[in-house]
């Protein structure tokens, strides 16, 4: 197709054998060689996912004060990374690779599981899943799209991005909450005492600071490289000056007693589909089903189109062929995520860093899945990394969700207010339900008072209701005599 070769520079050619034809590789004007650096440089920007989904869903507990096992949620997200990577690039021959998705973690683990187990928690994910499966084949994602403004899906991005960077300076201990005790007036606090003390809060700084560099300079794999370089720093440290206990948190910077280990699918299967109901309640339930529905779908949607598009894989009126294929095993990666406990898997942005290599192919996908695969054997070397060298990377994330925020149109009052109360209330109420849930009853009450009634979608209105239940839910149980 024409907008390969504009890309590539190649021109398109016959194909030279079975593989070749099966993926497009020389129609879309691309070669093996290029394939496969294209998803050697896709693994290497998105395999800090195997730092930070054990790093935020290991470091939550349930309501049972239950924590996930660190070796083997390192299994099970580069189990279902690995698989899903490859289902994408064989049925889906586009070079975009699926692993846990950032924010999506960040749900499950702060707002899900301190409510129930963490089997009812995945419940819920592979429940997400199928619903996005539904409205995929449905055809219900058109409608969907159309019903919620632009502006409130940049804010969601923008609040997410908030809360991420939040939840990084707290795990960082950059930022620590103040005890009520003390007649204190504010929440929060620098450090500890309004000071920023101990060797661990140094490493943190030092890898903020060498992650946006990396990333300004346009270094390849800037997270990934930062995250190593910090934790190098904070081995030798921690070798050579003395670190209180619990001074780096839940993992201290060790050398591993070996490298090399067998994958432990100790958490694979363990899902409790209903029993999230009856912990959560059904409306708190159904709403965190709705908010994982919302965060995967148009975060897919975007990267799927935003990857194809510098691939030059869309026609000419922006549309990429096969779009609901691709959709639908992007459903199917939430639901394995769930299964297998490692949260809700969607499609990277990262992949883009294979598509400048000169990805244009399904194939590509192929390299990086089994180099996920091979991730699973080396669970050790990802245990010694601190909170303080990964959490660098969930600040710099924030960022990048932040840079949306300039395309909301702040003139416009009656857009503009639900967009901000979406994305302050996430970090100030620490829940992303909340922030939705705010902007979407306030952008339904605006659009009302200024009379633009006809403008709001009927989708919106059902949405709407759905969370002024779900605020008003203690009044209402109060009303009905429910205990």
């Amino acid at each position: 197709m024409a907008q390969d070769t504009a890309v590539t520079g190649i021109p398109p050619r016959a194909p030279r054998n079975p593989i070749d034809r099966y993926f497009k590789i020389s129609q879309r004007g691309s070669t093996m060689p290029r394939e496969i650096r294209g998803g050697l440089a896709t693994f290497f920007t998105m395999a800090y996912i195997l730092v930070l989904n054990p790093l935020i869903l290991g470091g939550a507990e349930d309501k049972l004060h239950h924590h996930l096992s660190g070796p083997q949620l390192v299994t099970s997200t580069a189990l279902v990374a690995a698989v899903m990577t490859i289902i994408m690039g064989v049925g889906g021959n586009l070079p975009l690779a699926i692993a846990a998705g950032l924010g999506l973690n960040g749900v499950v683990a702060f707002q899900l599981a301190p409510q129930m187990t963490w089997p009812q928690a995945m419940g819920l994910v592979v429940i997400e899943g199928a619903v996005i499966c539904v409205l995929v084949v449905t055809g219900l994602r058109q409608a969907i799209m159309a019903a919620i403004p632009l502006p409130l899906k940049q804010a969601i991005s923008v609040g997410i991005g908030l809360f991420v960077a939040f939840i990084g300076f707290v795990d960082a201990g950059f930022v620590t909450r103040i005890p009520d005790a003390g007649g204190s007036t504010t929440p929060v606090q620098l450090g500890v005492g309004n000071v920023l003390r101990g060797w661990p809060t140094i490493i943190f700084c030092i890898g903020v600071l060498l992650t946006l560099v990396l990333l300004i300079r346009k270094v390849r794999g800037a997270i990934l490289i930062s995250i190593v370089v910090s934790t190098i720093l904070a081995m030798v440290l921690n070798a050579i000056v003395h670190v209180p206990e619990h001074g780096w948190g839940l993992t201290t910077p060790e050398v591993p007693d070996k490298v090399v280990a067998l994958p432990d699918f100790g958490l694979v299967g363990k899902v409790d589909l209903i029993g999230g109901f009856a912990s959560a309640g059904v409306v708190t339930a159904v709403l965190f089903v709705f908010t994982l529905v919302l965060s995967d779908f148009f975060d897919a949607m975007g990267t799927i189109i935003g990857v194809s598009n510098e691939a030059g894989l869309v026609d000419d009126q922006g549309r990429l062929p096969g779009i609901g294929r691709v959709l639908f095993i992007d459903g199917v990666a939430a639901i394995a995520g769930g299964a297998a406990s490692a949260s809700s898997n969607t499609c990277f942005v990262e992949s883009t860093a294979g598509v400048g290599e000169g990805a244009r192919t399904g194939f590509s996908n192929l390299v990086t899945g089994v180099l996920f695969a091979l991730a699973m054997f080396f669970s050790p070397l990802v245990g010694i990394v601190p909170s303080q060298a990964a959490a660098p990377a969930l600040v710099v994330v924030g960022f990048l969700l932040m840079t949306q925020v300039k395309d909301i149109p702040w003139t416009r009052f009656e857009i503009a207010v639900p967009a901000f109360l979406t994305i302050i209330l996430m970090p100030f109420t620490y829940s992303i339900t909340n922030g939705i849930g705010a902007g979407f009853l306030s952008y339904v009450v605006l659009q009302v008072a200024v009379g633009k009634i006809k403008r709001i979608h009927w989708l919106l209105w059902v949405v709407a209701a759905f969370f002024a239940v779900y605020f008003a839910i203690h009044p209402i149980e109060a009303w009905l005599g429910v205990h």
